[in-house]
């Protein structure tokens, strides 16, 4: 085959392929991939695959092997081998559904001009769509985004994104912004919070110039406003913010708001701002999962020239919970590699998640005999047999997150601890507790049933 024919067969196999997984697993991992080589061996081809980095060729031949060579097999009528290796694309492929060349040249993109109207719309240069990561926590909020994105003030207006800290709420509103921008670089756009928004009634009120703070909020394209749940019991400011939310609206502009739970459980919001909240969308963004953080880890240790392991990444989405965290983490690692001269290793890592600080932990408030219980049937076991003296690792190890929680999370002294589960020894319960702390670091399974049990008290 020519080599000029592979970009038309991996545009092809792309197609094929979106439909087959998930639009969050497509656009996190395959759409990250494209074709090499195929070489014809008999009745045979053996297919080279690029995956943009690690981490993608990771996920994407641990995952999306089969369904790869199934593809190939049928695209190209023989039976397909395939192998995977990190390498960028020389070429630009295609999105499916992606228009091609247009029938008249585009302008050329004034990147001094679109600078300075990120600049003047107060928006985060990182915050991107290119730089958010997808998966089944935020697909949603990600789909409603873009399609604000590709229609401001039509799809969906306004647009309500909700959730913890730290799950990409303010990443997704502003990615909103880059992409009007780059459309059209001379649309008012003007992101702040609502403590600014606040402030600026506020300053308007004594310095008298209430009418022009009116006019910077009320005469725009589209208004994000961050953590909007702040204006909550603030008369003058959600007078002012109702009014405003009115005009924008009205002149046909893009309202999107964020806040940390939706508008119906926001305390002291005036029901006429509720209602028309709710006239929108209300999307929620949960907290990142497993598969979530290791893209985000990878994606952001790239963008700060960390080249990680599989297995470090793993080790670092495996202990830490949201994508904040991760951040704060990754800059440390920066620090140590590049001012302290290390090299990164699963050594380093290990030690830099070791000074976490435990006030970060999610705290759990329950007595003993319900964590026992909910211990009992996270695991599928008998209280008898949590309890017992039974030594299969299946059982041992909920006994020793038993005795860890028991002492860590509850601060029982060890002799307590001992006596609730089994009447054992207090060197036992400082052995289970040195052990779960080792794997907290280490094992990702450790880690996310002790988040599950967390959650479910």
């Amino acid at each position: 085959m020519e080599k000029q024919n592979y970009d038309k067969v991996w545009k092809d196999i792309l197609e094929i392929l979106k439909i087959s997984v998930s639009d969050a697993a497509f656009k996190t991992y395959i759409s990250h991939t494209h074709l090499i080589d195929i070489k014809e061996i008999g009745d045979r081809v053996i297919a080279q695959i690029g995956c943009e980095s690690i981490f993608i060729k990771q996920q994407v031949e641990e995952r999306y092997f089969g369904l790869l060579q199934d593809t190939l097999s049928k695209q190209l009528e023989k039976s397909a081998d395939v192998t995977f290796i990190v390498k960028q694309s020389t070429s630009h492929f295609l999105q499916p559904s992606e228009t091609v060349s247009p029938l008249f040249d585009e302008p050329k993109i004034n990147t001094e001009e679109i600078n300075e109207a990120i600049k003047k719309a107060h928006l985060r240069l990182p915050f991107t769509f290119d730089k958010f990561a997808v998966s089944g926590s935020n697909q949603m909020a990600h789909a409603a985004a873009q399609a604000v994105a590709e229609n401001p003030g039509t799809s969906y207006n306004p647009l309500f994104i909700w959730g913890g800290v730290g799950v990409g709420k303010t990443h997704l509103m502003h990615a909103v912004g880059h992409s009007m921008i780059s459309k059209k670089t001379n649309t008012k756009i003007l992101a702040c919070t609502a403590e600014d928004f606040t402030n600026d009634i506020v300053d308007g009120i004594r310095n008298k110039s209430t009418a022009e703070v009116r006019k910077k909020y009320r005469k725009l394209d589209a208004l994000f406003i961050d953590d909007i749940q702040f204006i909550a019991g603030k008369d003058t400011a959600q007078e002012e913010f109702f009014h405003t939310f009115n005009a924008v609206m009205s002149a046909g502009g893009q309202v999107i708001l964020t806040a940390d739970k939706p508008p119906m459980e926001i305390f002291k919001l005036e029901d006429r701002l509720k209602t028309r909240f709710q006239a929108g969308l209300i999307v929620d963004v949960s907290s990142p999962d497993f598969e979530l953080r290791s893209a985000i880890v990878q994606i952001k240790s790239e963008e700060r020239g960390i080249v990680l392991s599989n297995e470090t990444v793993s080790m670092i989405a495996g202990n830490i919970d949201s994508a904040r965290g991760i951040q704060g983490f990754l800059v440390k690692l920066f620090t140590e590699v590049n001012f302290n001269k290390k090299e990164v290793s699963e050594e380093l890592i290990q030690s830099l998640l070791g000074k976490k600080d435990e006030a970060s932990e999610i705290k759990i408030k329950t007595n003993p005999d319900d964590l026992i219980n909910k211990i009992a049937k996270y695991y599928s076991l008998g209280k008898r047999q949590l309890l017992g003296e039974s030594r299969k690792r299946p059982i041992v190890r909920p006994r020793q997150i038993l005795m860890y929680l028991l002492k860590i999370q509850i601060g029982l002294p060890y002799q307590e601890v001992g006596r609730l589960v089994g009447g054992r020894d207090h060197t036992t319960v400082m052995h289970a507790v040195d052990k779960i702390q080792e794997l907290l670091s280490t094992s990702v399974e450790t880690r996310e049933d002790i988040r599950g049990i967390k959650n479910s008290l």
